[in-house]
């Protein structure tokens, strides 16, 4: 299934649109990560822990709007974007969203 950010699919004519799906993943940040992350705040560089993280929720997140959209028998998502945010009391959730139009083309 192709997944754009783009309006369009190039080469591709756009026959129906389907709706608008979502994909939506939480997931918490263990305390391993959080001390590593802020041992790398200090010295400075790069937070393996919470880019792996943050890759995999991306992932997850796009492939579960895919599935949305095959569901009601689309051939692309377009238009898609992603939103990042931190949830809970100490802010230990980590919340990617994305959403697109699910259409079918010719």
């Amino acid at each position: 299934m192709i997944i754009t950010t783009t309006p369009t699919v190039e080469g591709r004519q756009i026959a129906d649109y389907q709706g608008i799906v979502f994909g939506e993943v939480i997931t918490g940040i263990n305390v391993l990560k959080d001390i590593g992350a802020g041992l790398r705040n200090f010295f400075g560089g790069r937070s393996q822990g919470y880019e792996e993280e943050l890759l995999h929720a991306r992932e997850q997140s796009l492939l579960e709007m895919q599935q949305r959209a095959q569901q009601l028998g689309a051939h692309a998502v377009v238009g898609v974007k992603m939103d990042y945010e931190v949830l809970g009391a100490d802010n230990g959730m980590l919340m990617v969203t994305c959403s697109g139009t699910a259409v079918t083309l010719r």
